[in-house]
């Protein structure tokens, strides 16, 4: 695309963006997750969205939440309204600790905890303090698309570590941290979902838990322990955190967003002290202080409402519709393979050998369905096999009109591939798209084997 010419040789950017050329290296690493990409089409009425992972809030007590928002505005709207502390209220905080106590974080300090504009700022706070541009960030195979949108953006070299119906897997991680380390690379972070993994739906078993927290701590690698999903288990309670294991060796990350609500955009860090005092820092840097009206809010709700009653609810709604999906993939789709999530809100599809999710798509949303391509969830170009199906938003009787949907489109492409004997897919798309692969190495069960 041609640039216009400035008299003094200065590039001028081009047609479609006259500041191209004055855009900083890491933006240009900015990209459209596929799930955005998505948005405009599923939300058409008559498209079953499978694809988004939005929580459903039709059991919210939405009359005491209004009720609560006008005592907070009448009896404290200036405080509300005002700036607050970087770090975030306190009240909150204090709050907080009592939330992580369900995962096993017990005595928790308020003070070593950081308020942010959701657990996806706290992501990327921790990924500016830590990642210089070319460092290493581990992560599993697959992981969270925003996640892999923030280390692109920062520059960061993703390395994926395989897993299995379990989580991640302990030597596996062992031989991924000596082999990028003999490459001369250095490891800054890990980034792990052990609950109701998203993508994936698996979740990091109980005896895995400290094997893993102890591999870091010898290895001196920082997990960063990214858990919105663990209160939303279908029948248990969550197994103890990473940070249970390793408190100096763990950043915990948090969110009201799953099990309130997003709207608030209201999640947290819990850091070493050391590391709490930069993370302060960098969120001031950002935006000075998170919001006070969202934080006294959900402050207001955990103290005066049963909010853990209100999680059970939404425990009871999400295991139906997980149910629900379960129930018609094997009903319409027996020649895929998918994972048997325990909480959550999504599923891990392996399509038959040939089939490819991303190409599919298209095809997918002209029959009035839509998914996420499990391309999305790999920095490296793995996991057209895959797709990603949510069944947190729908109704049970939309998820099984959408998995039907989705079944004539997975049969007609397979069709194609038995009859051509093709997948339309090169010998050089890259690592693990060519014919179908487990997540984990050669000899690994894969989520898929559930």
């Amino acid at each position: 695309m041609s640039t216009s010419a400035h008299p003094d040789g200065i590039q001028q950017g081009n047609r479609l963006d006259p500041w191209f050329d004055a855009y900083a290296e890491r933006a240009h690493n900015l990209r459209a997750s596929e799930i955005r990409a998505l948005f405009s089409v599923v939300s058409r009425p008559e498209v079953v969205s499978l694809a988004g992972g939005m929580p459903n809030l039709k059991d919210l007590p939405l009359d005491r939440l209004a009720e609560s928002a006008k005592r907070l505005i009448t009896a404290h709207g200036a405080q509300a309204m005002q700036y607050g502390s970087g770090q975030g209220w306190e009240v909150l905080r204090d709050r907080i600790t009592e939330v992580m106590s369900y995962d096993g974080i017990i005595g928790a300090d308020p003070d070593d905890v950081v308020v942010t504009t959701g657990s996806q700022q706290a992501l990327d706070l921790m990924t500016e303090i830590f990642v210089d541009p070319g460092d290493v960030i581990l992560a599993e195979a697959p992981s969270y698309v925003g996640a892999l949108g923030v280390f692109r953006a920062r520059q960061a070299d993703v390395v994926h570590v395989p897993m299995d119906a379990d989580g991640i897997i302990p030597e596996a991680l062992e031989q991924t941290i000596h082999d990028v380390r003999a490459s001369g690379r250095t490891i800054k972070l890990i980034y792990i979902i052990p609950n109701y993994h998203n993508p994936a739906g698996v979740t990091l078993s109980l005896e895995r838990r400290p094997i893993i927290a102890e591999i870091c701590m010898r290895e001196h690698v920082l997990i960063m322990e990214d858990n919105p999903y663990g209160l939303l288990g279908f029948h248990n309670d969550p197994l103890p955190a990473l940070k249970s294991f390793s408190p100096e060796g763990v950043v915990y990350l948090g969110s009201f967003s799953k099990m309130f609500a997003p709207g608030f955009r209201i999640g947290w860090a819990y850091a070493p002290h050391a590391i709490r005092d930069k993370l302060v820092l960098a969120s001031e840097s950002a935006i000075l202080s998170p919001s006070m009206v969202g934080q006294m809010a959900i402050a207001d709700y955990l103290s005066d409402y049963d909010w853990y009653g209100q999680v059970k609810a939404f425990r009871s709604m999400y295991a139906e519709r997980a149910h629900a999906m379960l129930t018609a993939l094997g009903e319409f789709m027996p020649d895929c393979r998918w994972t048997v999530p325990e909480g959550g809100f999504y599923t891990w599809v392996t399509l038959p050998e040939g089939l490819d999710a991303k190409s599919m798509l298209p095809r997918a949303v002209k029959a009035r369905v839509a998914y996420v391509s499990g391309t999305a969830f790999y920095y490296d170009g793995q996991g057209a096999d895959h797709l990603r199906l949510s069944f947190c938003y729908p109704t049970p009787e939309d998820i099984r009109e959408g998995v039907r949907r989705l079944s004539t489109v997975v049969n007609a492409e397979k069709e194609l591939v038995d009859m051509f004997g093709t997948s339309g897919r090169s010998a050089d798309d890259g690592p693990g798209v060519g014919p179908r692969r487990p997540i984990g190495p050669a000899g690994a069960p894969a989520p898929d084997t559930l």
